[in-house]
């Protein structure tokens, strides 16, 4: 039998030789055909109260929400699918985490990106069972908000009812069970080095969901404070990370050659022409992705 590296080299030269389809992404029903093929080991990935059925029909809608997706590496697409199963999170409008396309200018290849939203945050760090409550708020100009540090640190915000102006600060607060509390402050100009500083800065839920990611920024720098378990903060780790697969550990897109990818419609073309070519490349890519998928599944037996 072979060994997890030669495997994974097998998959990742029937994934170089696969058929192109001229710039239009992997057919959205060989994606469905196989995210339900990996339904079991997402279902052994994921916590009991979460269904493989569920996560499936969620990530099919959100990769069918962004035609980059359709365009990206199929193990990247499915690694990305096992960090939301492993972490028990959802992808999507719930903002729980996030799957954007980013261009792999090292491997010639669009990889998927996984990032943890602010409600992710948050129901990472309750799972500890040792935080009361924990909540993040954006100030904005003309509310009240007044904040000390110190031997007694302070913090009092009183959003105004109306014609708040523009974001100003963005604050945490975590109350423990045994009446301690924590609590961070960001200034808008902090949370735009951050923003800055990732590389989906201007893509993405930082694109779509400002506020909720500058809520989940200061969120996740309050972790550090916080009374959870090694694993939870290994699960908080994997916020911006990317995997080659489903079997590869994730690492940091932060390390790699990447290039930002719009979430932009992809081109129209004559109906009788992008029906002709659709058929042509749903052909080939059903070949190239029962052999892909053989291998991908000879790594899950081998892992």
């Amino acid at each position: 039998m072979a060994t997890n590296n030669t495997a994974k080299n097998q998959l990742s030269q029937r994934k170089n030789n696969a058929p192109s389809n001229n710039g239009g992404g992997t057919n959205a029903n060989t994606i469905q055909a196989y995210l339900k093929k990996m339904g079991p080991e997402f279902e052994r990935a994921l916590p009991k109260h979460m269904d493989a059925d569920r996560l499936g029909r969620i990530a099919l809608t959100t990769i069918r929400q962004n035609p980059k997706l359709l365009e990206a590496s199929i193990p990247s697409l499915m690694g990305a699918v096992m960090q939301a199963a492993q972490l028990g999170l959802e992808p999507g409008l719930m903002g729980h985490c996030y799957l954007v396309p980013f261009y792999n200018g090292k491997m010639k290849e669009t990889d998927v990106q996984f990032i943890i939203g602010y409600k992710g945050m948050i129901d990472l760090a309750r799972r500890s069972g040792h935080i009361e409550s924990i909540y993040a708020h954006a100030v904005y100009e003309n509310d009240e908000f007044e904040y000390e540090l110190g031997l007694h640190p302070k913090l009092v915000h009183k959003p105004a009812f109306e014609n708040r102006g523009d974001m100003a600060f963005v604050y945490a607060v975590a109350h423990f069970k045994d009446g301690g509390y924590q609590f961070e402050v960001f200034s808008k100009n902090d949370i735009d080095l951050v923003k800055q500083r990732s590389k989906a800065g201007s893509n993405g839920p930082w694109k779509t969901d400002y506020e909720e990611m500058a809520k989940k920024t200061v969120i996740r720098r309050i972790f550090k404070y916080l009374p959870i378990s090694v694993e939870i903060q290994n699960h908080a780790a994997q916020d911006e990370t990317v995997r080659k697969d489903i079997t590869e550990e994730a690492h940091s897109i932060h390390n790699e050659d990447y290039i930002q990818v719009d979430a932009t419609e992809p081109d129209e073309e004559a109906p009788e022409q992008q029906s002709n070519d659709q058929n042509d490349n749903q052909a080939n890519d059903n070949q190239a992705n029962e052999d892909l998928q053989k291998e991908a599944e000879r790594l899950f037996d081998e892992s």
